[in-house]
């Protein structure tokens, strides 16, 4: 067998697998063995066919069936032999295969992307230092408060006002047809000014009466969230029903039950302040790593390979599709937004790839292991954020080893983070409060 590798590109390699005629000429025989054995030929007493007749019947099944078999017994051995280490699925792709002789086949697949060693000691790491205050609790407290409004029509007898909240009946157009895409929408509820489904739709619903029906034209842009209608000009046939005010809950003790399975109101207090923290806590670790990876990357060039890359957009889009599934829209229209939602995504997982590859760099470099006490560590982490048993968590992993070596390979990563850290000047510094981090509960 001779095998030759050719560089697409670095992380992109063509394997070229050439077997002699003898070892073609083996699998032919044993295929045609294998036939004579149990063919029925009308004339002919089984095991007694002709080699040439069988040929004549059984030649394209054989060929494609000796193919496979080549294939499949060589492969490992070949991408052995050739010293790569493959990632992801090889695309096989043979040629027919229709008489005895050499065969060759040809198989692209990618390899991870070889990084020098990286200098990752002597580090200077600024720290940010947030403390989430008593007024940042208090705006976190109205937010559930918001979250909880509910709505009553009002009594006056007035025109729609900027700030209002309408509930509306409407239809979509386009090219005159219904618009299949956008489902109609029954007794949807829109802030006038927030734009929820177009600004041209709330500043021509202004001065608008309950009763009133609108034919209303939006031209939306090419970048839209839908692409069905990104682009386009869209009617939407809008009756107004009602003008509603918003009922706020008070803030009490059965708020705080409500909203953070809490008895009194205090206690929700110092639980969203201890959830505030945390979400300090990590913006603070995010920012710390943005640092380590922005100085480790700039030592090295290097490309991520398009399976990774594809792997982790997959993963982002599992992430959102519990929102995808509960939409209600058509099947064909979901694929099209899961597509648009991959293009976005793929820059960000670019990123995360480039990441990982010099955590890898990092762990191969150093030989950061894994202890059995560490893996115990991480499992109790998981019990205890997820109110799950250990003997739980230990059962799922034993029951889904790939996801167990994912698991591994994060305590891992975790690891090489924490040695770049001990060996780098962390210098803290008051934090710049921009916005409020996301509140850290499953209130």
């Amino acid at each position: 067998m001779q095998v030759t590798v050719q560089d697409i590109n670095p992380v992109k390699k063509l394997l070229c697998v050439e077997l002699p005629a003898d070892v073609v000429n083996v699998e032919f025989d044993n295929a045609y063995k294998k036939i004579k054995k149990t063919a029925k030929v009308k004339g002919f007493r089984p095991g007694k066919i002709p080699q040439t007749v069988l040929e004549s019947m059984f030649k394209k099944n054989v060929c494609d069936d000796v193919k496979s078999k080549l294939v499949q017994d060589t492969l490992f051995e070949a991408v052995t032999k050739a010293d790569l280490a493959v990632i992801g699925e090889p695309i096989i792709n043979p040629p027919e295969l229709d008489e005895r002789g050499p065969f060759k086949y040809e198989v692209l697949f990618e390899v991870k992307p070889k990084i020098s060693d990286l200098d990752f000691k002597g580090l200077t790491i600024q720290k940010s230092i947030y403390t989430p205050t008593p007024e940042e609790a208090d705006e976190q407290i109205k937010k559930h408060q918001r979250d909880l409004t509910t709505h009553e029509p009002i009594t006056e007898e007035r025109p729609v006002k900027e700030g209002d909240i309408v509930a509306i009946d409407y239809e979509v157009f386009k090219d005159g047809k219904p618009f299949e895409d956008v489902p109609k929408a029954e007794d949807t509820k829109i802030k006038i000014g927030e734009g929820q489904i177009s600004p041209e739709i709330d500043s021509q619903l202004v001065e608008a009466n309950p009763g009133d029906y609108k034919e209303i034209k939006v031209n939306f842009p090419e970048d839209h969230l839908n692409p069905s209608i990104a682009g386009s000009e869209i009617d939407f046939h809008i009756t107004i029903k009602n003008i509603l005010k918003e009922i706020l809950p008070p803030i009490d003790d059965e708020f705080a039950k409500k909203v953070g399975k809490v008895d009194t109101l205090d206690e929700l207090k110092l639980k969203i302040f201890s959830n505030l923290q945390e979400g300090y806590r990590k913006r603070t670790e995010h920012e710390v790593n943005e640092q380590i990876f922005e100085a480790l990357l700039s030592q090295v060039e290097f490309q991520t390979p398009d399976v990774m890359v594809d792997y982790e957009i997959e993963a982002m889009l599992a992430e959102a599709g519990m929102a995808f599934s509960q939409s209600g829209l058509p099947e064909d229209q979901l694929q099209k937004i899961k597509e648009t939602f991959a293009d976005r995504f793929r820059e960000t997982a670019v990123k995360q790839v480039e990441r990982h590859l010099i955590l890898d760099k990092i762990i191969n470099q150093e030989k950061v292991t894994l202890s059995d006490e560490e893996l115990e560590d991480g499992f109790k982490q998981i019990s205890e954020s997820n109110l799950m048993s250990i003997e739980d968590i230990k059962k799922f992993y034993d029951e889904n080893k790939d996801k167990l070596e994912l698991y591994k390979h994060t305590l891992l990563e975790q690891r090489a983070i924490k040695l770049i850290l001990d060996q780098s000047t962390i210098e803290e510094i008051p934090g710049k409060k921009t916005d409020q981090p996301e509140e850290e509960t499953n209130m």
